[in-house]
């Protein structure tokens, strides 16, 4: 795969920042595009590695009466016009073996759910498709434990791995960031993401959906890059509060690249 190894060499060699960054969950076409419109030509003009994300189903929404995506089928065909519109690498989440092998034929970068970063059948399969993958830290696991997961990955065959830290459990309803686990998991020899805007979720601090404090976002990131991670992952959306899912913690579209200038500081002071 001739694009994968590309993109591969951009996100290990290039000295850009990384950002993984698109709404929640596609909630249709236009929003997708015009998301990825807008953040291609920010990072663009900053000089940004910029890599598209949405999900096409929420499989792990709180209530069942949640807004889940499209589904597998008309979302992939969304995200693949995304990719070739704007000519952008995509990622997207599996949840399944099937899901994984489908997605593979329309996106860039397979992302194991946080839930799931311990299922061994998931991940052999999405590491041998031969694309890039992200596994997300569960908020249940401390930093050390995603050496064995990795491992799992790298005897599947993975050879294209990345990590991404989006906070802990912290009693009920809550996360907590700890910045140690950035050092830590780069020991590990893969690129290390923080997921800003998931950090900040509030698990089922809603009721029956999750709330958020995006206010928080931006200072967990500027924090993350100090502490050496080689990227961020950020949700963000035109209109967050009449968002179909997270909205509580994504950041306004408009808000973002006088963000990303933010953190461009602070990514440049670090190295």
């Amino acid at each position: 795969m001739p694009k994968t190894a590309a993109l591969w060499k951009q996100l290990t060699t290039s000295t850009q920042l990384k950002l993984i960054a698109g709404p929640c969950v596609i909630e249709n076409q236009g929003l997708c595009l015009n998301v990825a419109s807008a953040l291609q030509k920010t990072c663009a003009k900053l000089g940004l590695t910029y890599i598209f994300k949405a999900s096409y189903d929420k499989a792990n929404r709180t209530s069942g009466k949640s807004f889940r995506g499209p589904g597998l089928d008309e979302g992939l065909k969304i995200l693949a016009k995304v990719g070739q519109e704007f000519d952008l690498p995509v990622l997207t989440d599996v949840h399944t073996e099937a899901q994984a092998r489908a997605a593979a034929e329309a996106v860039d970068i397979l992302q194991i759910p946080a839930f799931l970063c311990r299922q061994t059948d998931l991940i052999e399969t999405a590491v041998k498709t031969g694309r890039v993958v992200n596994i997300k830290k569960g908020q249940f696991l401390s930093p050390q434990e995603m050496g064995p997961v990795l491992s799992k990955a790298q005897a599947a065959g993975g050879q294209q791995l990345m990590v991404t830290e989006r906070g802990t459990t912290f009693g009920y309803n809550n996360l907590v960031a700890d910045m140690r686990s950035i050092p830590f998991m780069k020991k590990f020899g893969w690129p290390v993401i923080f997921d800003a805007t998931h950090s900040v979720q509030l698990p089922g601090g809603g009721g029956d959906k999750s709330s958020g404090q995006r206010e928080f976002a931006p200072v967990l990131a500027r924090c993350a890059l100090a502490a050496g991670a080689d990227g961020l992952f950020i949700e963000t959306h035109p209109d967050p509060d009449k968002a179909l899912s997270d909205g509580p913690n994504m950041i306004p579209l408009a808000e973002m690249p006088a963000l990303l200038q933010s953190w461009l500081k602070v990514w440049d002071a670090s190295r």
